[in-house]
This record gives C-alpha cells, sequence and structure tokens, in this order.
C-alpha cells in the first residue's frame, strides 16, 4: 500500500496522507464528490447539496465531540486541548476558544476530556474492537480519490487494516440493535459502507471478502461498544441509493443546473394514517 502526504498538481487516483482540512476542501479540480455529499443528494435535493457545498459548517457541538473520540480512539488527529473553566461565556474564554479551534486542535472542558478518556479505554477493553483497532495493524485517516464513469469521488477511510478491511467508528446514542437500525437509515450508513468499499475496490485496496466493519460506541456509561455491518439487504439498498447519487451528481454538474424539490400539485397524508382510515 502505497500513500503520499501531498495532493498532485496533477490528480492521480490514489491513497493520500493528507490533513483532514485539505481532504474536506476537496483539492479535485472541478470538485469530488464525497459519501456525505452522495448521502445528501439523495436525502434532500440537488439544490440543498449545492448550498451545502459552497456554504462552511461551523462546528457543532456534537461533530466537534465525534472528532475529539475519533482522535482519541484512532490516535491520529487533532490535538484536545483541556480548557478547564466551569463556563465559556466570558470575553477570555471565548478567545482561548476560538484560538484552539482556529490552530486546528479541540478544546473540551474537563468532564468532556474524561468522558473521552472513558470511552476510548472502554472501547479498547472491548475484545473485537481492539482487535479491529489494534495499533499497528493499519493505518488511520487515509484519503482515497478515485474516478468512476467521468465523476471524480471521494472517502476518508477512519482504519484502513493491512489485511484489506475497512473500518469505521461512530459514537451513538444507542447500540440497541432497534436503535442501530434506525440510526443506519436516518444516517445512511449502507450508503457510507457502499461508498467506501467502492473506493477500496477501485484503488485495489480492500479484500472483498472483509466488508467494512462499524465499530459503534454509545456516549453514556458504561459506554458500550458493538462491532457490526450492513446485512446484504442493506448494502444492496446502499448501492442503489449511491447510483441515483452519482446519475444525479454527474446531470446536474454537466448542466451546472442544481433544481430544488419536483412538483407536488398533491400531498398525501402518511401511508400508516390511510390504513388506519382504509
Amino acid at each position: 500500500m502505497t500513500t503520499t502526504t501531498e495532493a498532485p498538481e496533477e490528480v492521480q487516483p490514489g491513497l493520500y496522507d493528507i490533513p483532514a482540512e485539505l481532504y474536506h476542501s476537496d483539492p479535485i479540480p472541478g470538485g469530488s464528490l464525497s459519501s456525505t455529499g452522495a448521502r445528501k443528494l439523495v436525502k434532500d435535493c440537488p439544490a440543498k447539496f449545492r448550498y451545502w457545498l459552497d456554504h462552511h459548517e461551523q462546528p457543532k457541538k456534537d461533530l466537534e465531540f465525534g472528532s475529539a473520540w475519533h482522535s482519541e480512539v484512532l490516535e491520529d488527529g487533532p490535538e484536545l486541548v483541556l480548557v478547564d473553566a466551569p463556563r465559556w461565556d466570558s470575553n477570555a474564554i471565548k478567545a482561548e476558544v476560538a484560538a484552539i479551534r482556529a490552530e486546528g486542535n479541540i478544546p473540551l472542558k474537563r468532564a468532556q476530556l474524561q468522558q473521552i478518556h472513558d470511552m476510548a479505554a472502554a472501547l479498547r477493553a472491548d475484545p473485537d474492537a481492539s482487535r479491529l483497532l489494534e495499533p499497528g495493524s493499519g493505518v488511520a485517516e487515509q484519503s482515497a480519490f478515485w474516478e468512476d464513469g467521468g465523476v471524480w469521488r471521494r472517502s476518508r477511510f477512519d482504519f484502513l487494516r493491512n489485511d484489506g478491511q475497512l473500518v469505521d467508528c461512530k459514537s451513538a446514542r444507542s447500540c440497541r440493535r432497534e436503535d442501530l437500525e434506525k440510526a443506519f437509515w436516518e444516517h445512511g450508513y449502507a450508503q457510507q459502507q457502499d461508498f467506501y468499499e467502492a473506493g477500496g475496490l477501485a484503488l485495489d485496496l480492500i479484500d472483498p471478502e472483509r466488508p467494512m466493519q462499524f465499530v459503534l460506541q454509545e456516549k453514556e456509561p458504561p459506554y458500550l461498544v458493538v462491532v457490526t455491518t450492513c446485512d446484504p439487504m442493506a448494502r444492496s439498498v446502499g448501492h442503489h441509493l449511491n447510483t441515483v447519487a452519482l446519475n444525479t451528481y454527474a446531470i446536474c454538474r454537466e448542466n451546472d443546473e442544481w433544481p430544488g424539490y419536483l412538483p407536488n400539485p398533491f400531498t398525501a397524508l402518511p401511508a400508516w394514517v390511510e390504513r388506519q382510515y382504509a
């Protein structure tokens, strides 16, 4: 497996060890489609996707906590910086927090930092998760770029194992089976798995017999961990949705038109209501 640390002047398909900021800025001339973008295209509409693409999103509390957890678990990423003040509403603390973020690091209160340390310890105590993320068994935070039918695609792998298996780490409200099923649908994890595996296969980085594994961990004590992957039906659905997203992206980009919702002269009630009154 060969990686480089800089985006090339003339983009070549491959795996790159580049900073997250460079990856998220999309170094592909003319733009590329990420897994997050593909999910937004099918969940919303091209107009909302285009707006999201053109407007930088400020860090949200949950996203920042997730990034901090990733850094601790994968031992790779921004530095976690303790801001030891009970409140962050004074001008001095606001300035300190802003400076930490400007340096690319993550400010945390003492309780948050302790929570992340406790979560990481619980995850490393789980035999399945610790095996998949064993230090030295792979590389973390790698960026993949590849071309697919005239469309450049990109993914940033949490962990690529030396045996050709992808691992994606996520914090969760609940790892109960019923709750995970809802979360996988709501957040498009089946679509993400198909997207990432497509990149791994296109670049000959993964073993097709080793499906991507999700390591999920609850954010409340005792910080339970579940390791799972999408079943065949979920993977089929994910592949279909990515096909729709890729076709939509290609057509919109070619025409430089990003339409909103389809015309809807009549609005039905939810199916369960119609069944109740039928």
